[in-house]
């Protein structure tokens, strides 16, 4: 069960973040409820999705999403291309509000688990 919403979380989070990137490339200022839910859903895409093995791979790539959404200038394309650039960077900075507190969990989660090893 907990898989079927975990996974279920996830696409439900990856499509409101594009969803939500299209309409707030175009609007400035839409609903900040949008961005709540979508961390919730990271809350528990993070809790329910991530396996121990999984945990490198999952907190590399969320690094690289993060790091894009905040540093990344996508909004210079609009010189070429209007509203592409500030569509693009909606995106990304939706999916980085998504992913970000999953990498939270599976990071507390981490660390909690590497604490508890006794030492030799």
């Amino acid at each position: 069960m907990s898989e079927s919403v975990g996974k279920w979380a996830f696409i439900l989070g990856v499509v409101i973040a594009v969803i939500a990137g299209l309409v707030g490339g175009w609007v400035t200022g839409y609903n900040p409820w949008i961005l709540l839910v979508l961390v919730i859903l990271g809350l528990v895409v993070g809790f329910l999705n991530i396996s121990a093995k999984e945990v490198n791979v999952f907190l590399l790539s969320a690094i690289a999403l993060i790091l894009v959404g905040t540093i990344a200038q996508l909004t210079s394309i609009d010189t070429i291309i209007p509203l592409l650039g500030s569509v693009l960077q909606a995106m990304v900075n939706n999916i980085a509000a998504f992913v970000a507190p999953a990498a939270l969990i599976v990071s507390l989660k981490a660390v909690y688990n590497l604490a508890a090893r006794p030492t030799v």
